[in-house]
């Protein structure tokens, strides 16, 4: 944690990163919380002053501690389970690069460093400016601020030559799909032995009337300032197989798979298609079918 008392700005910073931030730390000071994150504690209790100097509904609710417990809820679970595929990956290739695309203010690394992996986050120079005032990077931790679809950001990670897990949480449904199956094959081609995890929504609430609906309802519940629109939803997990040769997909996850307590009575909707298509999270080998050794660089 990054004990500097320089004035942070907050103003050019998504509301939706101290939402998933803000959610985490809720939960981790509950009775036997999702996932515990001491970091993410800390974090909070320097952005709480600032954030009572804003006058956004966003800013009060998170102040307040007054979040929908869903998302307090549903946020743990997610990050919880991005944490389980990187550290599945991690006990395949120890020494692997672990790459948060849309990283916001999150503390993955913290919470699965192996003392042998190098990790990066990725995201927009302003949110990385904001972090690098509260976490400090190291010799296997860096931020780079820039964004996704720049694939210049790639160079320094792929002449590591190293295993690559990919994690995407909360992020490709926000680009249009072209954009999407260009970053997809830039990824297969610049890391060749990768995974990629990403979370997806269903083609039905991105396109006419439900789309306009779910934006809505996302600026409603979360008080954002400006609708929340998505631009890129598939039809089934499976979709992105069909994309080119390499690409195979292995597993689908929804937050009420693990079927924990703390959804309460929500559980009784986990096995309702109408529910667990609507967004859910999907693991791909992005070049299936090569050979998967590790090189290690001395």
């Amino acid at each position: 944690m990054n004990g500097s008392n320089q004035r942070l700005d907050l103003s050019s910073v998504e509301e939706t990163a101290f939402l998933t931030l803000y959610a985490k730390a809720i939960e981790s000071q509950s009775k036997d919380p999702i996932l515990k994150d001491p970091i993410t504690e800390a974090m909070v209790e320097r952005l709480d002053p600032i954030l009572q100097e804003q006058e956004s509904p966003m800013a009060k609710k998170l102040i307040s501690r007054s979040l929908d417990p869903r998302i307090t809820v549903h946020i743990p679970l997610r990050a919880k389970k991005y944490d389980e595929y990187a550290t599945q990956f991690m006990k395949n290739f120890p020494e692997c690069v672990i790459i948060n695309i849309g990283c916001g203010l999150d503390t993955r690394f913290f919470r699965i460093d192996n003392g042998e992996i190098v990790f990066f986050d990725l995201d927009l120079p302003d949110m990385i400016n904001l972090k690098k005032q509260l976490v400090i990077e190291n010799e296997r931790y860096h931020m780079i601020g820039q964004s996704v679809l720049d694939f210049g950001w790639m160079d320094q990670i792929a002449k590591l030559n190293r295993a690559a897990m990919i994690l995407a949480e909360g992020v490709l449904m926000y680009l249009p799909k072209e954009q999407v199956k260009d970053l997809v094959f830039e990824l297969q081609k610049r890391f060749p032995n990768s995974e990629l995890v990403c979370e997806l929504t269903n083609k039905t609430w991105v396109e006419g009337f439900r789309g306009k609906l779910a934006g809505l309802k996302m600026k409603q519940r979360f008080k954002m300032k400006e609708e929340a629109g998505f631009k890129f939803g598939v039809c089934s997990a499976d979709e992105l197989e069909t994309w080119g040769e390499g690409i195979e997909f292995l597993e689908k996850w929804f937050y009420m798979d693990d079927n924990h307590p703390k959804l309460g009575l929500m559980r009784i909707f986990r096995n309702w298609k109408i529910f667990n298509e609507v967004q859910f999270t999907a693991h791909y080998r992005l070049n299936a079918g090569e050979k998967t050794t590790e090189t290690v660089n001395n």
